[in-house]
């Protein structure tokens, strides 16, 4: 099962968006059971520090795309997310506004844990509200290599995670699908930092343990107290093509009203909270 690139199909390749963080140490075990607790605990702090910084939060974010041939294409837009519960419910909105062939189109998300997560694009040159089905979740984001689920961050109960290794700075953990029909990948192997809880690089790897997919976390700030991805990459290691991410104007606990993530945001975005 391969990722498809053609721009805003169903068959479409943020990993997030990526991320923004920050908590305490979390020391490891070598008894098996206590490390078998130990790697979940620290997957859910990594997955809280990477898509649940505050209550809610605000950014402005650029993507720069470039093929295997270096032609470069500009994605910019303003992400909108709120928590219902930490590790739980979330809903997100994502407004583009250049270049103008995708000025006005509008990805939202209803994130459920215990459920199929809600994605809805809007198409404006079209007038179409167009649903992303559970099984197009791993295909391209708006034509970057960033795919759907790393918008809004892939479930943890959907993979099984052993603690390969730790390093006097980061925890090595190896993630297999507990469904492999599903994904393009046989496993994943994450790098998470030991002293914030970020995943600071992830490797897909397919049946042959060939490495094909990468992402990696380029620069981050503290800000509001919460350690905030500023740019970050994903890489496609067969041609060499890859994204850029890049966020600017990140804010923190706007108090948004849960009305911005409805239906109607999708036609017509909350200006007020664009600015």
């Amino acid at each position: 099962m391969k990722p498809s690139y053609s721009l805003f199909s169903s068959k479409v390749l943020f990993t997030p968006l990526l991320l923004l963080l920050s908590f305490s140490l979390y020391s490891v075990s070598t008894n098996a059971a206590d490390s078998e607790m130990d790697v979940n605990n620290i997957i859910a702090k990594a997955n809280s520090v990477s898509y649940y910084n505050a209550d809610d939060g605000k950014a402005q974010a650029r993507m720069i795309i470039v093929d295997a041939q270096g032609n470069k294409q500009m994605r910019q837009f303003t992400i909108l997310r709120k928590d219902q519960k930490e590790l739980g419910d979330q809903n997100m909105l994502v407004i583009f506004s250049r270049p103008t062939d995708v000025e006005g189109t509008v990805f939202s998300v209803n994130k459920k844990i215990n459920d199929d997560d809600d994605r809805w694009l809007y198409l404006p040159a079209l007038d179409l509200v167009k649903r992303i089905s559970a099984g197009d979740k791993r295909t391209s984001f708006v034509g970057s290599h960033f795919l759907y689920e790393d918008v809004s961050g892939r479930n943890p109960k959907e993979d099984t995670f052993t603690l390969v290794k730790t390093t006097d700075k980061y925890y090595v953990i190896k993630a297999i699908p507990n469904d492999p029909n599903s994904v393009e990948f046989a496993h994943y192997e994450i790098k998470i930092d030991k002293t914030t809880f970020l995943p600071v690089e992830v490797n897909y790897y397919n049946s042959n343990n060939e490495n094909t997919r990468r992402m990696e976390v380029l620069k981050t700030k503290l800000i509001d107290g919460f350690t905030t991805v500023l740019h970050s990459k994903i890489t496609q290691l067969s041609d060499g093509s890859y994204t850029e991410m890049q966020f600017r104007k990140v804010e923190y606990n706007l108090g948004f009203p849960d009305s911005i993530f409805s239906e109607r945001s999708l036609r017509n975005p909350p200006k007020a909270w664009l600015q």
